[in-house]
């Protein structure tokens, strides 16, 4: 006689995410208020700026500033939607244009090297940042707000004490790089950083809708346990998107350097909290687990027309913080709408 057993399955597989068709579908879309918004600020600044704002020359230097935030908001947004906050990118782009500035003015290495070497520290200071946060259990906005203020204060004392200067020009040595060619030309009035803003969303939005990685961050930032249970790597997750948010502040960091010439300690303050604002604009929720990357965009795109469209209207650029603060509170108060509104429609 022989007998049978049915050995117990380990995991529980993931829910998949199924899309919803119809009007109940558009209101479950978490960019909804992000594109709406976006084409709003659009037609304010267009009527009260006029051409100066809607000009490809005016459309050119507010994609621009969209870009450099948008480039950091994506990855920001998956970080986000997998529950975790990383609060020191704006120290990030600093460091990163300082170590190209000091190594390539200072010291005359070569361009590459020095950029490679560059997002090299960045890695390994997301990796950390990872690492903390899932070995220690601390809330990751303690632990990337003491990266914050540890990477300030080392990118100021260690430019200080080997160039006695916080601004170090490169004296042209980054001219005729293929890097500067690759990350800083431009076509008339729009520069190639808006083309890296595109290709980054794009793939972003790929691999969330489409891959396996994609789903496990949503999971990871819906329920963690659940998550785990289920066979995901959470805290393979989290560590590989810490990486990720430092790699787009050092890209960002690396093409403001070779773009202006020289790098300064100072540069990328306060856009931490900028890429935070982007990517709850763009319909990310605090506590993770629902948001997208394209949502994020056009949370970006929406902070570089209105950062640029005062200045084109005439108004005080005092006003751009308020401005931002409103945009916030209002994000927040229509995406809790949005989604009260989809929950009720099943």
């Amino acid at each position: 006689m022989t007998s049978t057993t049915t050995t117990p399955s380990k995991t529980t597989p993931l829910p998949q995410r199924r899309p919803v068709a119809g009007v109940a579908g558009l209101l479950r879309r978490p960019e909804l208020g992000a594109v709406a918004g976006a084409l709003g600020v659009y037609l304010l600044f267009t009527v009260v700026a006029g051409n100066s704002f809607s000009a490809l020359e005016g459309m050119g230097n507010w994609l621009t500033v969209a870009a450099e935030l948008g480039i950091i908001a994506v990855p920001v947004a998956m970080l986000m939607i997998s529950g975790e906050f990383d609060l020191s990118v704006g120290s990030m782009i600093g460091a990163a244009g300082m170590i190209v500035a000091v190594g390539v003015g200072h010291y005359g290495w070569p361009v590459a090297p020095t950029v490679l070497l560059a997002f090299a520290f960045a890695l390994v200071i997301g990796f950390c940042n990872g690492v903390l946060v899932v070995m220690t259990g601390l809330p990751s906005f303690i632990v990337t707000l003491a990266t914050l203020f540890l990477l300030r204060g080392l990118t100021i004392g260690i430019s200080r004490a080997t160039t006695a200067s916080t601004n170090v020009s490169l004296d042209d040595a980054h001219q005729g790089s293929f890097l500067t060619t690759f990350l800083t030309s431009t076509r008339g009035t729009f520069s190639i950083e808006i083309l890296w803003w595109l290709a980054i969303t794009a793939l972003a939005t790929w691999v969330m809708l489409r891959s396996r990685f994609g789903n496990w961050i949503c999971a990871t930032g819906g329920d963690i346990a659940a998550a785990r249970n289920s066979g995901v790597k959470v805290d393979r997750v989290r560590i590989v998107l810490f990486m990720a948010t430092a790699a787009g502040a050092c890209l960002v960091g690396v093409m403001q350097v070779l773009t202006f010439g020289s790098g300064d300690v100072l540069r990328g303050d306060q856009q931490e909290l900028q890429t935070v604002i982007a990517a709850v604009v763009g319909g990310c929720l605090l506590t993770g687990g629902y948001g997208t990357v394209v949502g994020a965009s056009f949370g970006a795109l929406t902070i570089g027309m209105a950062s640029l469209g005062i200045n084109y209207a005439g108004w005080d650029p005092d006003w751009f913080k308020a401005f931002l603060g409103a945009m916030l509170l209002l994000a927040v108060m229509a995406n809790n709408l949005i989604r009260k509104k989809a929950l009720e429609s099943r």
